[in-house]
Parts: structure tokens; sequence; C-alpha cells
């Protein structure tokens, strides 16, 4: 019990006391995360579709308070109440035969480089903000399985913001858990007669850096 118990006080004091980040230092990172995604445009936003993400990164500091970092994302966005056109028209509501209601999945690689701030004593919080690009891998609709990715754009530009608290376990190794957002800025439909359509997606996710001095 004497045993367990040190080591816990020896976790704990790790966890607090280890010192920020420097000039030169580079943190490789992987995540896993709960994505909430929707449409939007001048006429609103659609009902949000929830899904998940999976990414890698890398962090090079350029002092302790400021960095870089790289994502690599494979992003499942997409929206839930949709529907799919079916006539002479398949963009135009008032000129389809048939319409039927269903959810679209929207898969997308998806790569955001963004500036970091880190604060508090220790650094371990940090804000992040910059563009993002998004490279189409799959677009299905849940109804038919149909595959509408010719229907989309093939790469989304936008812009990522976030923030998040990293929790030192040893000099080499952090926990981090991380509020990610993603405000698309271009048109996701390769046709489109009415208002701009963009992508949202917001992201809870957690992960592990791992540091090279």
């Amino acid at each position: 019990m004497k045993k367990v118990l040190f080591a816990a006080i020896a976790v704990f004091g790790l966890v607090f006391n280890a010192g920020a980040q420097s000039k030169g230092d580079v943190e490789f990172g992987a995540n896993i995360g709960a994505n909430y995604a929707y449409i939007g445009g001048k006429d609103g936003t659609s009902d949000a579709r929830f899904n998940w993400n999976a990414g890698i990164a890398a962090d090079y500091y350029f002092s302790d308070r400021w960095s870089v970092k790289a994502k690599l994302i494979y992003d499942r966005k997409g929206w839930n109440d949709g529907y799919l056109l079916f006539g002479n028209d398949a963009f135009d509501p008032v000129h389809a035969t048939v319409i039927y209601n269903t959810h679209f999945n929207l898969d997308y690689l998806t790569i955001p480089v963004t500036a970091n701030w880190h604060f508090g004593k220790k650094r371990n919080w940090y804000l992040h903000f910059g563009p993002y690009v998004g490279f189409l891998v799959n677009a299905k609709d849940t109804r038919f399985k149909n595959d509408v990715k010719d229907f989309f754009k093939t790469t989304d530009f936008g812009a990522n913001v976030g923030i998040g608290v990293k929790i030192p376990v040893t000099d080499k190794l952090k926990i981090f858990v991380e509020y990610d957002e993603q405000v698309g800025l271009t048109e996701i439909y390769e046709t489109n007669k009415f208002s701009k359509v963009t992508n949202s997606r917001g992201a809870l996710n957690v992960g592990i850096n791992v540091i090279l001095k």
C-alpha cells in the first residue's frame, strides 16, 4: 500500500512540476475524438450529425509561449435530415419529381496549420488558430448508401480555432484534451443555384504527445 501511495505522489509531482517547452522542442501527437458537424448558409443551418475523427500532429516550439502545429485528420463531417432529389433538376426542389429524406456522411482528410499560444503558470494550456484545407475522400447518403461524391467539391477551405490543456505524465510524454472548431469559408457543392453552403464542425479530442528535445 505504501508503494502505491508513493508512486501516486510521484506521478502527482510530475504532473504539476514538469516545465514548459522551450525553443526548438518538437512534439509529435496522436488523437481521437467525437465530432458534431453541420452545413449552413444564408437560409440557416442543418441538423448536426455526430461522428468521429482521428489525427496525428507535429508541434514546433519557437519559445515557451508560441509554437506552430500541423495536423493530418481523418474528419467525418456531414449533416442530418437532408434530402435527395430526383427528376429534371437534382438541385431544385420545385422541379424535382421525387424527394427522399436522408442523412449525409462527408469524409475529409483535413490539414490544419495553426499558431499555438501557450499560457498558464507551466504553459500547459493553449489556444490555436489558423487555416485548414480538406480533401474529400468519401460522400454517401445513409438511406440508399449512394455515392454522392460527384455532387461535392473535392476541396474545402476554412478557419480552425480551439483550446486545450496538456497534462505531463513524464518529461517525454503528455496527455491532452482539446476542443476544436472548423468553420468552412468555401462552397461545398459542385453546382449550387442558391446561397453558398459551407461546412462547420466541432470536436472534443483526447490524445498523447511525445516530446523530442
